[in-house]
């Protein structure tokens, strides 16, 4: 980070543009909130100020939050620059702020462009006291609006999603979710540690919301035999037991003997200080319609219709999530893809308003599965995403909703049988390929199709394979660590359902986005 010299010092010239930009950018967010809105930044910031280190060198002190690019993601970055502007104009000097976002292929590039528009609008780019950043994987750079996603971060998401959809059935919170949050809390981690540290970190959670996760992953780790928080209370405490949870996750999908996928994906746990973390939840209003006219007009905020997907303003997963669920209903319970649609836009939409979007998105959302033509025009669109995003086709996302490799291929033939009748013969064959039996009849064709259909390698049909497949329903989480996750997630609700057409009434746990 760049050294800021002390405001105490005589003004030099390139402090001079820093402070001008300043200005121009508290002056551009004063014109477009209400006087509630900037009282409310105003006693934030107060209270900030009590809480830095260095209270008289404001500048030696180290203000983190994290920026996913979604609407509230969005306020909340440009209610932290406000209060550092306020501080500015009230003392000559003010917080460096330090803005993480943790990248992950189910990020559409609108994402970055959001993210771009309200930098340049925040004149944070060109200010030595904002510190931009992007965290891909383990990789901490400078924010680039074009910078390009890594291959390996791309291939390390889809390995992720396969390996977990194909023991779930492709239920959309652990498919998609388990691995990215590892990765968020990860991202937290290196972005704290970096470059000497942080002193605070900024988040738009109730104090009451912070100890409620902090419950929840305490008492995950003694489910999972794991022992209690080291450090009890601070934040390397929780890194390490988030640490030693994601360990015992990884190595449950990707195998034992993964070792080098498994360090990959690990939580970073090592600070470099102390740091405390300070909550904006009293002071703001975070219903996106309070502040519509920042976010369009000001900050250049636009609901990309891929990034927008149902209770998400930055990801495009959601989306994806409701296609498989398409899916598993037409090819594997012998229904049609839109009532499948149905059953999760019912559920999806029922999460946009718990989180209170307003009434005109939600019914932007639904106004695009509306009819026979929305739903069959998403599907379509749905396909070209997973393929851009994930280099995914619909046979195996297909294959994916069957799940017929898992629990020792407990569900293979009836995959074989409906989807591949011309080689349902093959059975016998791909049981001994994945059991490890070299004498495999036709052992490169058989390759060639499994991997073909499924994305995955030989040797990650294998660790599925042996691994138990998971259906997701009430009171399945004795002994499984994927529903062991699942068991206190919000983001999930029991419906009833049909597994065959015409069948009996079932419960299950759908979940997503």
């Amino acid at each position: 980070m760049m050294f800021v010299q002390s405001y105490d010092a005589p003004v030099t010239s390139n402090q001079v543009p820093a402070r001008r930009g300043r200005e121009e950018a508290l002056c551009g967010l004063l014109a477009y909130l209400s006087p509630q809105h900037i009282d409310g930044a105003a006693r934030c910031a107060a209270r900030l100020h009590a809480r830095l280190p260095d209270k008289q060198t404001l500048h030696r002190s180290q203000v983190l939050v994290a920026y996913g690019g979604g609407k509230d993601s969005t306020y909340t970055i440009a209610f932290v620059r406000l209060m550092q502007l306020l501080l500015h104009r009230a003392h000559g000097d003010t917080f460096r702020l330090r803005v993480a976002t943790n990248r992950h292929a189910g990020m559409p590039r609108a994402v970055m462009e959001n993210i771009g528009r309200a930098y340049r609008a925040l004149r944070m780019l060109d200010d030595p006291l904002c510190e931009p950043l992007l965290i891909d994987g383990n990789e901490v750079k400078p924010f680039r609006e074009g910078e390009p996603l890594p291959p390996w971060l791309v291939q390390r998401n889809r390995d992720d999603i396969l390996m977990t959809g194909h023991r779930t059935s492709a239920n959309g919170r652990p498919t998609f979710c388990n691995a990215c949050n590892f990765s968020m809390v990860n991202a937290f981690g290196l972005a704290a540690a970096h470059e000497g540290g942080v002193d605070v970190i900024v988040t738009g959670d109730a104090r009451r919301e912070q100890r409620a996760y902090y419950v929840w992953v305490r008492r995950l780790a003694q489910k999972l035999g794991i022992d209690g928080m080291e450090g009890k209370g601070t934040f390397g405490g929780f890194l390490e037991t988030m640490r030693s949870i994601s360990a015992m996750y990884f190595r449950d999908i990707h195998g034992e003997q993964a070792t080098s996928a498994v360090e990959q994906r690990l939580v970073a746990s090592e600070l470099r200080k102390e740091l405390h973390f300070f909550s904006i939840y009293g002071d703001t209003d975070y219903a996106s319609g309070a502040h519509w006219d920042l976010l369009a007009g000001h900050l250049g905020f636009t609901f990309d219709d891929i990034a927008f997907s149902f209770s998400e303003s930055d990801c495009a997963n959601p989306g994806i999530m409701a296609h498989l669920r398409g899916l598993r209903c037409e090819r594997d319970h012998g229904r049609s893809y839109a009532e499948g649609i149905d059953e999760y836009v019912r559920f999806a939409v029922g999460l946009m308003r718990q989180k209170d979007f307003p009434e005109a998105l939600v019914n932007m959302m639904l106004a695009r599965y509306e009819g026979r033509a929305g739903v069959m025009r998403m599907r379509s669109r749905m396909n070209d995403v997973a393929r851009e995003l994930y280099g995914l086709e619909e046979e195996q996302l297909v294959c994916m909703v069957y799940s017929p490799f898992a629990g020792r291929g407990e569900r293979l033939q009836p995959y074989l049988e409906r989807e591949h009748p011309r080689l349902a013969h093959l059975g016998d064959s791909i049981h001994a390929l994945l059991r490890g039996d070299p004498r495999v009849e036709g052992r490169e064709s058989t390759r060639v199709f499994l991997e073909r259909t499924s994305g995955l390698t030989v040797p990650q049909l294998q660790v599925v394979y042996a691994a138990p497949r998971h259906d997701l329903v009430p009171g399945s989480a004795d002994g499984h660590l994927i529903a062991h996750i699942l068991a206190r997630d919000p983001h999930k609700q029991v419906i009833q359902t049909r597994h065959a057409k015409g069948g009996p009434t079932v419960d299950e746990i759908i979940s997503g986005r």
